[in-house]
């Protein structure tokens, strides 16, 4: 078989055979790591090798592999599905195919390492998630495609379906790639400045204040006056108060959740 996509300062994994075949990779010592099960492993690292997280990723603060699912696959055509048992339309991935790939994908795992399956029907991500991802040694994401994953292959290995929204894609991969930048940018080291983190939306259930920046007026339109005021105890009360306001009319659930722990504490 041919070798896997690896990407960051060095190759990690000599081959995709399945477990019982495969040496032990190389891993860098305490570097998270997301391991994605894919039939376009072409498509990664995508938007991930751009900007802050392009930049992590050589420099070896996190690293990303591609398991190409169609070199498990069977037969002369590297067949990875079949239709639906009890009939339907589209076809269903093979739990044998899928079974050799995660046994791939979890070899040399070590700790805290999650394996998550991108699917509609999953819990949805969030910030809280990604906080939890992030302290792990790393992930092995399942790609879906088709009509989705055989369910023996879900309790098999007790996977955590995982959803990005309530709508449906025509595959995991933006989903993955998503939720990987949201992961990788709370690693330490990643940002630079861990109070950038400390205040953007969701850090405290709330969506973040409004920004501004020069000039100090543009169309017609001025910057807020406190926030040139330099008294910073009031620059802190108005965005609080901001990202209030906006939590409450913008996302009621999560006001809702916010108005509750506060009421939580005050006791």
């Amino acid at each position: 078989m041919g070798l896997s996509k690896s990407h960051g300062r060095k190759s990690i994994r000599p081959t995709l055979v399945p477990r019982n075949l495969m040496e032990e990779p190389t891993v860098l010592s305490g570097v998270w790591t997301a391991r994605i099960i894919t039939l376009f492993p072409q498509a990664f690292p995508g938007v991930l090798g751009e900007s802050l997280t392009g930049k992590a990723l050589k420099d070896g603060l996190w690293q990303l592999e591609t398991l190409d699912l169609r070199q498990f696959g069977e037969g002369k055509h590297r067949n990875v599905d079949d239709t639906p048992a009890g009939g339907g339309a589209g076809m269903v991935l093979r739990p044998d195919v899928m079974g050799h790939a995660i046994e791939a994908g979890m070899h040399g795992a070590r700790g805290a390492w999650p394996l998550v399956y991108l699917s509609p029907r999953g819990r949805r991500f969030d910030q809280g998630m990604a906080r939890h991802l992030a302290g792990a040694q790393g992930i092995t994401m399942i790609c879906g495609r088709f009509e989705g994953l055989d369910e023996r292959v879900i309790e098999h290995y007790g996977i955590q379906e995982v959803s990005l929204g309530d709508f449906v894609m025509t595959g995991g991969e933006l989903a993955a790639q998503a939720m990987i930048d949201a992961t990788v940018r709370l690693l330490p080291g990643v940002l630079g400045n861990a109070e950038s983190t400390e205040h953007e939306s969701f850090s405290e259930g709330l969506l973040e204040h409004p920004q501004y920046t020069r000039p100090a007026e543009w169309q017609g339109r001025a910057i807020p006056e406190v926030l040139t005021s330099g008294h910073h105890g009031d620059i802190a009360a108005w965005r609080h108060r901001m990202s209030e306001e906006l939590t409450r009319i913008r996302r009621p659930d999560l006001w809702e959740v916010y108005r509750g722990d506060d009421d939580k504490s005050s006791e």
